[in-house]
């Protein structure tokens, strides 16, 4: 007497339906995935470049003249490091302005008067990075 026992497991067909559910939600979810991500960047940005610009104001009235440089304001401790560009992925592009505009009686000397992102993209208000 032969033992004829029936196999479970899943067929071909069934696998095949499987892999293409799995794949239309992965196409789902990506672009919001990416979405989420360049948001998220855009508003490391954004408090990066209010954090530095504080910081410059604030060196610029306390000590009476602005800052020549960003290594300047890590030294004297109105930063506690230069962070990265989260659009650049480096601490080296960032982009300073200078003005020999004097923002109070009492200023020295000009230098340093604002900061931006090195980046040339564009970001999700059609603004490039550089002009935030």
């Amino acid at each position: 007497m032969r033992n004829h026992r029936q196999q479970s497991g899943f067929t071909l067909v069934e696998l095949m339906i499987v892999m293409a559910i799995i794949g239309i939600l992965i196409t789902m979810a990506v672009p919001s995935f990416v979405a989420a991500v360049r948001h998220a960047r855009e508003a490391v940005l954004r408090e990066d470049l209010q954090t530095m610009r504080m910081a410059i104001d604030s060196y610029t009235m306390d000590k009476q003249k602005a800052p020549q440089t960003l290594e300047e304001l890590m030294q004297d401790g109105y930063l506690k490091s230069i962070p990265e560009d989260p659009m650049t992925h480096s601490k080296e592009s960032w982009v300073t302005g200078t003005s020999d505009a004097m923002y109070s009686l009492d200023q020295t000397e000009s230098g340093i008067d604002n900061v931006h992102s090195g980046s040339e993209e564009t970001g999700s208000d059609g603004q490039s990075y550089s002009a935030w």
